[in-house]
C-alpha cells in the first residue's frame, strides 16, 4: 500500500472542508502548478502566487515575489482581505543552481538562498500569525531529496534545501501546541520546468567533472516521474488530521540513498554517490 492509500484508509485522515483557502507559491510551473490545479479539483479555494503571470487556471492567481518582503506581506494580507484567512500554505517557489563551489560567484550563491530558502521563510512568517491566533493552520514546504544527499555541482542548492530541513524541523516544534502543522515533502527526479530553468556557472577547471555530473542529473530529471504524484501527496497531507513531518516520493531507487546514507559506513555510502552521480 502506498503512502497515499494508506493515508486514505486512516482512522486520521479527514475529507477537506468546503472554502479552505490554500496559498500556493511557485505556482506559475511545475510541482507548484500541479498542486495549485489538483488542490482546486479537490475543493480548495487557492490562491496561486508567482513572479510571472499565470493563465488558463481554475484558481485565482496574484503575482507575489518571494524574494521580496514587502511583496509577501501585501500578497498575504491581499488573500486574507479577500478570503477572511488563509488554512494552509504550500511553498513550492524555487530554481536550481548548477556549478562548482570554487567557481560560483557569492552572488549567483546568495540568490539561491534567498529565493529557495528565505522565501519560504517570508511566506511562513506571514502565514503565521492568523493561523496560530485561529489555532489551525497547514504548512508544507518543497524540499529534496537534495536536502537530504548533497549533489556535486548543486551544492548551494543542496545548502538551501538541507537549510530547509533544520530550519522546518525546528518550525514544527514551535507551532505544533498552536495547532499548526508542518511537513517536508522531499521529491526525487520529477519532469517539471525546473530543469530547463536551472542556471550554470561556468566551469573553470571543473569543466569536464561539471558536464557529466549536470548531464547525467538532466537525463533523470527529464526521463522522471509524473510531478502530479507529488500533488497527489501533497492534497493528501492537507487533508490529514495528522500529517507526517517528513516524507520523500519518487522512484524507490532515489529514496534508497536516503536509507543507505543513514546505514552504511560513510566511505561506502560516497562511493556509491559518487559513481551514480558521475564523479
Amino acid at each position: 500500500m502506498d503512502f497515499l492509500q494508506e493515508m486514505k484508509s486512516s482512522r486520521w485522515y479527514v475529507h477537506p472542508m468546503e472554502h479552505k483557502v490554500v496559498l500556493v507559491t511557485g505556482a506559475s510551473r511545475g510541482i507548484g502548478r500541479r498542486c495549485a490545479d489538483r488542490l482546486a479539483e479537490s475543493g480548495w479555494t487557492v490562491v496561486g502566487t508567482s513572479r510571472s503571470t499565470i493563465e488558463g487556471t481554475n484558481w485565482s492567481y496574484l503575482a507575489m515575489d518571494v524574494d521580496d518582503d514587502e511583496s509577501v506581506a501585501d500578497a498575504v494580507a491581499t488573500v486574507i482581505a479577500d478570503h477572511g484567512q488563509i488554512d494552509a500554505l504550500v511553498a513550492c517557489a524555487g530554481w536550481g543552481l548548477a556549478g562548482a563551489v570554487e567557481q560560483t560567484p557569492i552572488d549567483d550563491a546568495r540568490a539561491q538562498m534567498e529565493t529557495n530558502f528565505f522565501g519560504v521563510v517570508r511566506s511562513v512568517q506571514a502565514v503565521l500569525p492568523g493561523m496560530r491566533e485561529r489555532g489551525a493552520g497547514r504548512i508544507v514546504v518543497m524540499s529534496s531529496i537534495g536536502g537530504l544527499l548533497g549533489i556535486p555541482f548543486q551544492a548551494f542548492y543542496s545548502a538551501s534545501k538541507f537549510a530547509l530541513e533544520g530550519y522546518v524541523e525546528a518550525l514544527s516544534y514551535e507551532v505544533e501546541p498552536h495547532g499548526v502543522h508542518v511537513s517536508l515533502v522531499e521529491p526525487g527526479n520529477f519532469t517539471t520546468g525546473f530543469t530547463d530553468a536551472r542556471r550554470t556557472v561556468e566551469a573553470g577547471p571543473y569543466a569536464e567533472a561539471q558536464a557529466k555530473a549536470v548531464a547525467l542529473m538532466e537525463k533523470d530529471e527529464r526521463e522522471g516521474s509524473d510531478p502530479d504524484k507529488v500533488a497527489g501527496l501533497v492534497v493528501s497531507l492537507l487533508e490529514a488530521k495528522k500529517p507526517r513531518l517528513r516524507i520523500s516520493v519518487g522512484p524507490a531507487g532515489e529514496r534508497i540513498g536516503v536509507v543507505a546514507k543513514r546505514l552504511f559506513p560513510f566511505r561506502l555510502f560516497a562511493a556509491s554517490a559518487r559513481s551514480s552521480l558521475g564523479v
